[in-house]
């Protein structure tokens, strides 16, 4: 158990340090709804994991946390602050690292730093010792002299994270931040958010990847469609779907009599694969039922290629709760349609 954890179990009256709710946000003159209703909820020092899909509103509900957007109706406060009556002061205690590396290519990591600093009012002093602490806490020290325009897709995620990090901020949104990255990148990018959380820092999570949220996130809020459509740890989610799953490869020529087998110890219908010659079914027995089908299948004189028992996946958990995979190739979320009618000439 991580210390965010261990302070959610042990606290009796959790401080909300994010509070959103029925958020709603239309583009297009309401022909586009990005937020359909959204709520949501993020206890002070934990990690929520929002997931869902490209287009689903995830990075419209960052936008409009951080203050970057209004919404169109709804109530959203972030450290008790109202997003919308005091901006500023809701700027003050947060960081935000989005999607896309916002930082200078034509600059040094260092010179990225300390300009960040500076913008944040940090005396030169400050900014310089500031820009040293992080390139040391990220592993860029070797690299602070050299121009952002060499660094690897995630060194660039990297600085862009301690960039968001120069004030220390209460809450940090981060925005789907290793889209783009190779699985190597994504592990380096994961163990510098989990020094962060035990560090004690309240962050929100947007994500399209499932492990990561099974990863990172104490609580994982689902949305689909503009609001949110299921909530809760990565295990309640994950029986959700209705616990464990007995699965059985076997030769051709003995599918029929797999699937009789699979059926008569799981009491339900089987889903039959011929193409990969697997029969599975969902079972409440657990290692019971797998001894129960090992002995019916050696009675039938059937040598399984494979047998087991699988756990849901949080792939599992989202098709059975949206009907499609959360990496569906969707329409690109709309966050300014104007821009993106731009792009396209």
């Amino acid at each position: 158990m991580n210390l965010a954890q261990r302070v959610k179990a042990t606290t009796l009256n959790p401080v909300k340090s994010v509070i959103a709710e029925n958020l709603v946000k239309t583009y297009d003159k309401g022909a586009v709804k990005a937020l359909n209703g959204l709520s949501l909820d993020v206890e002070e020092g934990t990690v929520l994991g929002v997931l869902g899909p490209n287009g689903a509103g995830k990075t419209t509900t960052v936008r409009i946390l951080a203050t970057l957007l209004t919404p169109d109706s709804g109530h959203a406060t972030v450290a008790g602050i109202d997003v919308i009556k005091n901006p500023d002061q809701v700027r003050e205690v947060i960081g935000l690292s989005g999607q896309y590396a916002a930082v200078d290519e034509t600059l040094t990591g260092w010179d990225n730093l300390v300009m960040f600093s500076r913008l944040y009012h940090l005396s030169p002093s400050a900014s310089k010792k500031r820009a040293e602490e992080l390139l040391e806490q990220f592993s860029l020290t070797d690299a602070a002299k050299r121009p952002i325009r060499t660094y690897s897709g995630g060194m660039r995620r990297r600085l862009d994270l301690a960039a968001s990090l120069i004030v220390r901020p209460k809450i940090l949104f981060l925005d789907e931040p290793t889209t783009g990255l190779d699985p190597r990148g994504r592990q380096e990018m994961w163990g510098v958010i989990d020094s962060l959380v035990k560090d004690g820092t309240t962050l929100l999570l947007t994500t399209q990847y499932l492990e990561e949220a099974d990863q990172l996130a104490d609580d994982i809020a689902v949305i689909d469609h503009g609001k949110v459509i299921a909530r809760g740890t990565s295990d309640q989610l994950k029986r959700q779907v209705g616990g464990e799953r007995l699965e059985i490869v076997v030769e051709s020529q003995d599918l029929k009599k797999a699937t009789e087998i699979v059926e008569r110890v799981s009491g339900g219908k089987a889903l039959v694969e011929e193409s990969a010659r697997q029969v599975s079914a969902p079972v409440t027995t657990g290692s019971k039922a797998l001894i129960e089908a090992a002995r019916s299948l050696d009675d039938a004189g059937i040598h399984p290629l494979d047998i087991g028992l699988k756990r849901p996946s949080l792939d599992d958990v989202f098709i059975a709760l949206t009907g499609h995979a959360a990496e569906d190739k969707k329409e690109e979320e709309v966050v300014d349609p104007k821009a993106r009618k731009r792009k396209k000439k």
